[in-house]
């Protein structure tokens, strides 16, 4: 069902809405599948009437937060039309109010689909959060922003970071330098995430006085790690005793979020993914929370996304086969 509708738009901020040449509302015609037209200050749509209801919803929203002072970039606009058309109900003001944060003041991180935002959520509400997805889909990325976000806001008085030292098909022995050396290529997504939204100077100060720890999984056996903020990376390449291991390492006061991509094992054949198992054995207990990305939550090159999903047909047409 189509019809024709004409909407009022607001006396101000018509550029930062339409964007560069019209293009925010050129996406929004391609998300909500509608044919939207100006004439002066009127909008012609012409599209299905949910669609239309959606769209002037966005229209007041905006209108509401222009006038409040805010300010959007083409971008922001475009992330927010497009987790509004993955889920109607939630708003423009939705993501303007509460989506956005700058967790140490040098970078402001907000959800780009709508199942970062509901990993972001799930991090925020749960002691333990797993997400599980494909490579680029902002896992470590996002978990270690909040992890930032509550050590500023003195929600934790320390960072954990942590990942297994398994080789993707290369020999650790044959690295140079000593064991630190030898393990730091394994950890620097995490450092790249850290000095990404920290100022350099004071990411190098908090890991020199142990505020913010990177090390390997091996490091954590036999330790309680209480008032902080926990991260295990990778967590498809870990055992069931080194996963089971981890998350008996959670103590008071601490928060822990394990993330990992379960078409990504390097682990030697005939191992279970420790990660594949804690979903089986954990998915119903309360506070716990599994969220799970898919390619259109890549937020990476295009390739990317068309690379994820090519190699997910292939698996699975592969398991068919067997």
């Amino acid at each position: 069902m189509s019809n024709l509708k004409k909407i009022e738009l607001p006396p101000r901020g018509l550029k930062t809405l339409f964007g560069v040449q019209d293009q925010n509302i050129k996406y929004l015609e391609t998300l909500l599948d509608l044919s939207i037209g100006a004439r002066g200050n009127e909008l012609l749509i012409d599209g299905d009437p949910k669609d239309i209801e959606t769209v002037e919803q966005i229209l007041n929203d905006f209108a509401e937060i222009f006038d409040e002072g805010n300010t959007f970039s083409d971008k922001e606009l475009r992330d927010a039309f497009k987790q509004i058309a993955e889920d109607r109900a939630y708003s423009l003001k939705d993501y303007f109010a509460n989506a956005r944060f700058n967790p140490s003041g040098k970078k402001q991180v907000a959800p780009k689909t709508a199942n970062q935002r509901k990993y972001i959520e799930a991090i925020q509400k749960n002691d333990l959060t797993f997400g599980i997805g494909p490579a680029g889909t902002g896992k470590s990325f996002l978990a270690v922003a909040l992890a930032v976000q509550a050590l500023f806001s003195k929600q934790v008085s320390r960072i954990v970071l942590t990942r297994p030292a398994v080789e993707a098909g290369e020999k650790l022995g044959f690295l140079p330098g000593d064991l630190q050396d030898k393990v730091d290529p394994y950890l620097r997504p995490l450092y790249d995430a850290l000095f990404d939204l920290v100022d350099n100077e004071r990411v190098t100060k908090m890991l020199e006085k142990r505020i913010i720890e990177i090390a390997p999984l091996a490091f954590m056996r036999g330790r309680t790690i209480s008032d902080a903020f926990i991260i295990l990376d990778e967590a498809q390449n870990t055992t069931g005793e080194q996963m089971k291991m981890f998350l008996t390492r959670i103590g008071f006061g601490s928060k822990a979020v394990v993330t990992g991509d379960v078409t990504q094992i390097d682990l030697p054949r005939g191992q279970r993914s420790g990660l594949k198992e804690a979903e089986k054995i954990l998915s119903n207990l309360e506070g716990i929370k599994f969220v799970h990305f898919n390619d259109k939550d890549v937020v990476r090159h295009k390739l990317v996304q068309m690379i994820v999903r090519a190699y997910e047909a292939h698996t699975a047409q592969n398991e068919a086969d067997e």
